[in-house]
């Protein structure tokens, strides 16, 4: 039976939980996900963890934060003044929001405050500085 490698493309099933086995994602009630090996889609720690498994196996694989979304930054935490949003939006803690910047690229952000001038965002992913555990089952190879 092969096993996966570099290059294949497979399907998966997968639950990944924090340290504390909070459930953030989980694939299963849901169609697995397919990606092909070494096209960077997925982190890094999770494709390394499905390599050399088999169609139907099952393991749990434990992922330092340096391998899934990598270090919170600090500077990726900015106050801004709420004229520079659109006038009737009302921003709310938690929300996720795609701010356009300087250079006209995209970052995804979450409020994580709201005064009355200015609201504060965070462009870290909300995972990051987390290490993460995945359930994974390989389904397909192939």
């Amino acid at each position: 039976m092969s096993q996966v490698k570099q290059g294949d493309t497979i399907s998966v099933h997968y639950t990944g939980k924090l340290t504390d086995g909070t459930i953030f994602d989980s694939s299963y009630g849901r169609a697995p996900i397919k990606f092909t090996l070494g096209q960077g889609k997925l982190i890094a720690g999770f494709e390394k963890a499905v390599i050399g498994m088999k169609a139907g196996e099952k393991k749990t694989a434990n992922i330092p934060f340096g391998e899934a979304y990598g270090p919170r930054q600090e500077n990726a935490v900015v106050e801004m003044e709420r004229k520079h949003l659109p006038q009737n939006f009302i921003p709310q803690v938690g929300q996720r929001l795609e701010l356009t910047q300087e250079d006209n690229s995209n970052v995804l952000v979450t409020v994580t405050n709201v005064a009355d001038q200015t609201i504060t965002v965070d462009a870290n992913h909300p995972l990051a500085g987390k290490d993460l555990t995945f359930e994974i089952e390989v389904v397909t190879i192939g």
